[in-house]
């Protein structure tokens, strides 16, 4: 059985090992963080910061990091930590899977079965120790009372656990119990990516925080984004200059900084440009083919179309009813073709049944196939009068009803960011001409009480999965094609 004393393989020297077992070969980024990880484990560095772009095996090195850890030491107790169980447990499984096949770990593998379970495991070692050599556990468990020499942070960052203020100081809060689980002078490493401009990774004050602490104030780090000091990639073997060209279009600049170039993208870098909008001003066109109904605008054909309503009720409200129609053409471009600020001022109906039957008039105007209501407080029973509206029309039209659980200012930014910066987003002038300009122009993440509810009906229009518009009513029979 391998001893701590005799084992002297180093962990970069590991890591090709097991990769030629696998027939890969060793990235250059993949040998540099198992230098730096064996360097500072041989020197004693206790507290550990890896950051590195997403998808670029840093949780598999880690894994293989453990395995090396209990070649060297079998009786070393690991806690894998992430975000929730699944995570940590994936994590968990690969680790176990190199101690298996490695040709310097195959003898740590127990003989008890009940022993090598799939979210924890004890290899064989020389003292009796109540907890196992590998355990998982999601930041919600109840880890208290246990033991561990090393702890392994994995993505214990994602938008579930930072998106609003309560979950980042929770998080906060639940990382910090770590110390009282490590062991005096164990090991701790963390490793992900920035997902929010106030992220534990920050090695600095957030500005509108002056006293704030740095999270992980004395802990050493090795920061790997995919582009390097001259914009060139770092694994060009997987990320050739147009592959990267594509992720910046399809993911946006927002994302793209985050999770690629590991910058947490603060509120001013947030704000949504409206010179990247493309105004346009034809009406919709429609003509009929063989009884089937075709729709374009600007010599695009239209294949799809979104619509979402975010209601709003009381005179003087400062809160807008908005409805928000988008089309996407045969190219994947969004075509914001209205956004209807509600007044029904006047009207003899109450206020839900005049609003009903102002966005049944303009289903059948825009020949919408299906529309979302927010339901988020006082729209729980709007999608019941709408419908009604709708029979009495005989517009066909589905109803879903829409629950927004993401904060608002994640749902605006990401619905925006990637089809802004493509210039794909399409807006016609008679949206020009309502707030939903200014609202733009005057929008930053966090800002309470702003005017957004334009931007936040669009944002929900644009998330939603495009709806084929199959079945539209036009001059009593026609209906759309069906075959794209």
């Amino acid at each position: 059985m391998p001893t701590a004393s005799g084992n002297d393989i180093g962990f970069e020297l590991f890591l090709t090992t097991w990769n030629a077992l696998q027939k890969y070969s060793t990235p250059r980024h993949h040998a540099k963080i198992a230098r730096w990880l064996e360097e500072c484990w041989a020197r004693g560095a206790r507290r550990l910061l890896l950051m590195a772009f997403r998808a670029s095996g840093k949780s598999t090195i880690i894994a293989v990091f453990s395995a090396w850890l209990l070649y060297r030491d079998p009786d070393l107790r690991i806690l894998v930590l992430s975000a929730d169980q699944l995570l940590a447990s994936k994590m968990v499984r690969n680790i176990r899977k190199i101690i298996e096949k490695h040709p310097l770990t195959s003898t740590l593998k127990p003989k008890k079965a009940d022993q090598w379970a799939s979210d924890r495991f004890t290899v064989r070692r020389r003292q009796e120790l109540r907890d196992p050599s590998v355990l998982s556990a999601g930041l919600n468990s109840n880890i208290t009372g246990m033991r561990a020499d090393v702890i392994i942070c994995d993505d214990v960052e994602v938008p579930n656990t930072c998106d609003t203020p309560g979950k980042r100081m929770d998080l906060r809060e639940r990382l910090s119990e770590n110390e009282f689980i490590l062991v005096p002078g164990g090991f701790q490493i963390y490793m992900g990516t920035p997902h929010s401009w106030d992220t534990i990774y920050a090695d600095t004050v957030p500005e509108n925080r002056p006293d704030a602490d740095i999270f992980l104030k004395d802990y050493e780090r090795l920061r790997l984004p995919l582009l390097n000091a001259h914009g060139k990639s770092i694994w060009p073997e997987r990320y050739s200059d147009q592959q990267i060209e594509t992720l910046k279009r399809q993911a946006g600049p927002y994302k793209f900084a985050s999770q690629m170039m590991l910058m947490p993208v603060t509120q001013t870098q947030g704000r949504l440009n409206p010179d990247l909008l493309c105004p346009y001003a034809e009406d919709l066109v429609t003509h009929e083919v063989h009884q089937k109904l075709f729709l374009s605008l600007c010599g695009r054909r239209l294949v799809s179309c979104s619509a979402w309503w975010d209601p709003a009720f009381g005179a003087g409200r400062r809160d807008s009813s908005v409805l928000a129609i988008i089309y996407t053409d045969d190219q994947g471009e969004y075509w914001l073709h209205r956004l209807m600020y509600l007044d029904i001022r006047g009207s003899i109906e109450d206020e839900a049944t005049a609003q009903c039957q102002y966005i049944a008039q303009e289903i059948k105007r825009f020949f919408v196939p299906s529309v979302a209501i927010e339901t988020n407080g006082i729209g729980k029973f709007l999608p019941a009068i709408l419908r009604r509206e709708l029979a009495l029309k005989k517009i066909p039209c589905a109803v879903v009803e829409q629950v927004s659980t993401q904060p608002k200012d994640i749902r605006i930014l990401e619905a925006f960011d990637a089809v802004m910066a493509a210039r794909a987003l399409h807006v016609h002038r008679s949206v020009m001409d309502t707030p939903f300009i200014q609202e733009m122009q005057e929008w930053y993440p966090g800002i309470k009480g702003a005017h957004d509810d334009g931007l936040d009906a669009a944002a929900g229009a644009i998330r939603l999965e495009p709806v084929r518009l199959k079945r539209v009513y036009f001059s009593g029979r026609q209906s759309w094609p069906t075959e794209y």
